[in-house]
């Protein structure tokens, strides 16, 4: 795994680059995996779902091995594109989420 832009890239599982590592499926996996690791997280839902409903049937598993994204982020991601969601907002994550400020955690 290679680091790019503070994260890191997952190497394809797919039997394609695990039989022919240096062919067009390889470096077509390579290339997804690179876009990926310069996606936030909402981004790279987006692109995973977007690649799942064009490969169509076996599309979530190709995209789970080629990309290392757990396959319920992946349906996530099909879901918010077949529903249309609106562009992105300023936050990524919901409010609230993550730990919690120190301030608040050490009162005295």
């Amino acid at each position: 795994m290679d680091n790019q832009v503070g994260r890191i890239r997952h190497v394809c599982s797919c039997q394609n680059c695990q039989d022919s590592p240096q062919g067009k499926d390889a470096e077509e996996h390579a290339a997804i995996n690179r876009v990926l690791a310069t996606l936030d997280e909402r981004g790279r839902r987006l692109l995973a779902g977007l690649l799942a409903q064009q490969h169509g049937r076996g599309g979530l598993e190709l995209l789970f091995q080629i990309t290392g994204l757990s396959r319920n982020t992946i349906r996530r991601g099909l879901r918010e594109i077949q529903a249309g969601v609106p562009g992105t907002t300023q936050r990524i994550r919901q409010a609230g989420a993550g730990r919690p400020r120190v301030e608040k955690k050490h009162l005295l």
